[in-house]
């Protein structure tokens, strides 16, 4: 069933868009309010308390110079009042350093959540990660426009 509630797709989009962005911040509080309390998360390499997982993931990030989770289509079907599954295709740039040379790991996959809404808060009650394919590659040279004059990305990270 599609979502016929606007207001109750947006939250759960919402949801799916507070995980990527504390992930990318290394912000677990903000990950973890993604989830409800209970919550539980399969990604493969972790399987248990989307709270743990959370955690986790804050640490293992830390050793890239920069991630961008990017959400493409977020597929919505609404079970009952309460209740609504997910599909949420995702590709991640992670950007880190290798023996002085920059590296650029790109990784593609699916978010596959159950969402539930609790005293009036849609958020994920489980989730499993698919993964897709990944590639690797160093980086040869920058564009070629004045980067350093921008806001740097790993300056709104948590430290």
């Amino acid at each position: 069933m599609q979502p016929s509630d606007p207001a109750a797709a947006e939250a759960i989009r919402q949801a799916a868009l507070r995980y990527c962005r504390g992930v990318d911040r290394l912000d677990a509080e903000l990950m973890c309010s993604a989830y409800h309390d209970d919550a539980t998360d399969d990604h493969g390499v972790f399987a248990g308390s989307a709270a743990d997982l959370c955690d986790r993931v804050v640490q293992s990030h830390r050793r890239y110079d920069a991630t961008m989770h990017c959400v493409l289509n977020h597929a919505i079907d609404m079970v009952d009042d309460a209740h609504a599954t997910g599909e949420v295709y995702n590709v991640t740039y992670l950007l880190r350093t290798v023996d002085g040379v920059r590296q650029l790991d790109t990784w593609w996959g699916r978010y596959l959540d159950r969402y539930e809404c609790r005293d009036g808060r849609w958020a994920i009650a489980h989730r499993v990660c698919v993964h897709e394919w990944t590639r690797s590659e160093p980086i040869s040279a920058a564009m070629p426009i004045e980067a350093h004059r921008f806001r740097q990305g790993r300056d709104d990270r948590a430290r």
